[in-house]
């Protein structure tokens, strides 16, 4: 095809994951407060008994929610996006390129929705206790409710994302890039540097450190083992 076919291709499917994020994202406005509400409650428990949440900007109140109802859209629409992605990807791909892709292309999308689920329901809480245990005793704990949507966005990214590292993994091994041996190998390294994009990414403090690095070595683990599987080495 030439290339402006691709581009015209491209834009329709471009259109149709705007649309389906427009739709999501208008059904649950109406529920934005409640959205925030739920982003909210492992904050709202961990602060003292006379703390609330507050706004700083006059904008903020609405703002907030607005954003969230907007990631959570993106976030439930997903799937459809990355089988749009697909439907323009595939028409190139071999049918052996197919048969891999498909389980690969599932298999992230549950990977990153249990990497967001582990960040909301394990993680924050502990991060959010740790944060508020050790502020000072003259100091009452208030956050700007759109600083706290912020901190939350990058938390689940980042552990959306990490989630993914067993795919990752797979494919590299796949390409060719690299061997089952050669990542073994350097096993050590590896986990060292778990530790040090962890430390890196994720807020000043040891919990959500701890929380992300172990999770990426298992998960590096987890991958590594499914190449073993499913490469079989090539004879000589």
């Amino acid at each position: 095809m030439p290339i402006t076919e691709h581009l015209i291709e491209l834009r329709s499917h471009l259109i149709k994951i705007c649309v389906a994020v427009l739709v999501i994202f208008l059904a649950l406005v109406g529920f934005s407060r409640e959205l925030y509400d739920f982003l909210s409650d492992p904050l709202v428990a961990e602060l003292p008994a006379n703390a609330t949440m507050i706004a700083t900007d006059i904008t903020s109140n609405f703002m907030a929610p607005i954003r969230l109802t907007l990631f959570v859209a993106v976030f439930v629409a997903m799937p459809y996006i990355l089988y749009q992605i697909w439907s323009f990807v595939a028409p190139g791909l071999y049918k052996k390129e197919k048969r891999v892709a498909i389980p690969v292309l599932l298999s992230s999308i549950v990977l990153f929705y249990t990497g967001v689920a582990f960040a909301y329901f394990i993680v924050l809480k502990g991060v959010l206790k740790f944060f508020i245990t050790f502020a000072p005793h003259n100091v009452l704990p208030m956050t700007d409710i759109a600083s706290y949507l912020s901190f939350s966005m990058k938390l689940f990214m980042v552990f959306g994302l990490t989630f993914e590292i067993p795919v990752v993994t797979l494919l590299l091994i796949l390409a060719g890039i690299v061997s089952t041996d050669t990542l073994a190998d350097k096993r050590r390294y590896i986990i060292v540097g778990c530790f040090a994009v962890s430390a890196i990414v994720t807020p000043p403090d040891g919990v959500s450190m701890l929380m992300l690095a172990i999770p990426m070595w298992l998960l590096f683990e987890l991958g590594l083992g499914l190449a073993r599987i499913l490469v079989r080495p090539t004879k000589a």
